[in-house]
């Protein structure tokens, strides 16, 4: 039998009114944001629920933002019954994705990522860093841009988001080199992304260093169910493990295709995206187009999703009783 993954998404897919149709709906879903609200002693939810976008946008407000969106989503999911295999979560979704695999609790990890945002804003001053999303890149020639577009600064691999695109982080000079570079070797496109830090590359260090005893003080519980991380992109059942991955993921490289072969190597085929926007499952797509991806981070996602489980429970009474209740082009 197929099995099922969630799949958590992190900074880039934040946007004003994400998570209100869930709270309008659900009240599961509303006492999420209520309790992201006391926790952190600000309106999170209206931030979340209005905007304004420049206030959402900061890294210190989307990180709490979007986890408190993904949990609530994930609130509603369990309430109908839907749980996963397996989870994994792009970046700060990683947090999400312990939360939902019972490692890391809620209150613990909007703490966290309040302060890991913070942490990360201030590692590199404005200005002196930069990121560029390079799309279809000629294969093999990612080290060598990298390596001379270099000149003594930092430029590194930051997000392997699929065979068809990969996101590069550094010091501005650097990344600007590399995008001319990547443009003269043939990259579809290459440019520069607005964001406010340099993420998951070297000059990170400093945010890694602060954001060390914030984990330490932390519990994480082992997990309920398997969890792909981002840093080693492989299975991981300890809570111990846990932590060391949120503390090694941030100066390294996201490992998302990795992550989504290393799933589906271990039987999952149904994907759901639990949080704001389908960037997720954009990728899924471009890593391994035989897989269904589903997204639920609106009250009017829960139609295809509750078909996908609904099958998927079928399934369980056996092989041939399976085939009679699967939908055509459905995938198990």
């Amino acid at each position: 039998m197929s099995k099922i993954a969630f799949l958590f998404p992190g900074q880039g897919s934040q946007h004003a009114g994400m998570g209100k149709s869930l709270a309008d709906s659900y009240p599961a879903a509303r006492a999420v944001f209520e309790e992201a609200d006391r926790v952190l002693g600000l309106a999170l939810s209206a931030m979340c629920f209005e905007g304004p976008e420049e206030q959402l946008k900061l890294t210190e407000n989307t990180q709490p933002a979007l986890l408190a969106t993904s949990v609530a989503a994930l609130a509603v999911l369990r309430e109908k019954g839907v749980e996963p295999d397996y989870v994994a979560g792009h970046s700060l979704g990683e947090y999400s994705a312990l939360v939902a695999a019972g490692s890391l609790g809620f209150g613990d990890a909007l703490r966290l990522v309040r302060k890991r945002g913070q942490y990360m804003q201030e590692a590199v001053p404005p200005g002196v860093g930069a990121m560029a999303a390079l799309l279809k890149l000629p294969e093999g020639r990612l080290d060598g841009i990298l390596e001379q577009a270099a000149q003594g600064e930092v430029v590194a691999a930051a997000n392997l988001n699929s065979p068809e695109q990969v996101v590069i982080a550094g010091h501005t000079g650097a990344v600007n080199r590399a995008v001319e570079l990547a443009r003269a070797a043939g990259a579809r496109r290459a440019v520069l992304l607005p964001v406010s830090a340099p993420f998951h590359c070297p000059l990170m260090k400093p945010a890694q260093d602060r954001l060390a005893a914030d984990l330490e003080a932390t519990i994480f519980a082992d997990l309920t169910c398997p969890l792909v991380n981002n840093w080693q992109a492989r299975e991981i059942r300890a809570g111990a493990e846990a932590r060391r991955g949120l503390y090694e993921q941030v100066p390294n490289p996201v490992r998302w295709t990795e992550t989504i072969r290393c799933l589906i190597a271990q039987g999952a085929a149904k994907f759901i995206e639990v949080g704001a926007g389908g960037v997720l499952t954009g990728l899924l797509r471009s890593i391994d187009a035989s897989v269904q991806g589903l997204k639920f981070g609106e009250a009017g996602d829960w139609e295809k999703v509750a078909a996908a489980a609904i099958r998927r429970q079928d399934c369980r009474r056996g092989a041939q009783d399976c085939a009679l209740h699967t939908h055509p082009g459905a995938i198990d």
